[in-house]
């Protein structure tokens, strides 16, 4: 049977997010670990392992500190993946919506500021940028606006966003 599995390779593999998942959940305190094992279909002779993280997004959703942890590191990550783009905006878009510790917060804070700094602003680069606002910039204000390419109108935009983002900034 010939199996085609969209999870990614070494640290992002299905076998490695479900330790990593496992380990996370109990140093969370998670009561009931969740089910992250892939969906997966089968047809004439092939099967489909579709991407862990959709389970993972899912427990985000649901305010999971370990699937949170996961999703942060997800963020960081600079490597492309099966489905990448949609995955990784989806992540974003889930976490703005969970509870994230202050070193999480920092953490997306850090990666946010150093895509700009570099000028790497995929699309799903939007929702990076609303959920740095959502949590606000803090000390990283200043920090931003060092090393810019403001030759770049799509950094120029986002600066001017984030920016913006510090006015009304929460303590999510």
């Amino acid at each position: 049977m010939e199996v085609i599995d969209y999870n990614g390779t070494g640290r992002w593999s299905r076998e490695a997010l479900l330790e990593r998942y496992a380990e996370y959940a109990r140093r969370f305190g998670v009561s009931s670990p969740r089910d992250l094992n892939p969906v997966e279909h089968e047809e004439r002779g092939r099967r489909w392992v579709y991407p862990v993280m959709e389970r993972v997004i899912a427990g985000i959703e649901s305010d999971d500190p370990a699937c949170v942890e996961i999703g942060v590191e997800f963020i960081e990550e600079n490597a492309s993946f099966t489905f990448g783009m949609r995955l990784k905006y989806n992540t974003a878009r889930a976490l703005r919506r969970a509870t994230l510790n202050d070193g999480q917060r920092e953490r997306v804070r850090r990666r946010v500021v150093e895509m700009l700094r570099v000028g790497n602003l995929p699309r799903e680069y939007r929702q990076y940028a609303k959920l740095a606002k959502k949590l606000g910039l803090g000390a990283w204000l200043s920090e931003m606006e060092s090393g810019l390419d403001l030759s770049n109108p799509w950094v120029r935009h986002y600066r001017d966003y984030l920016k913006g983002a510090h006015v009304g900034e929460s303590r999510a």
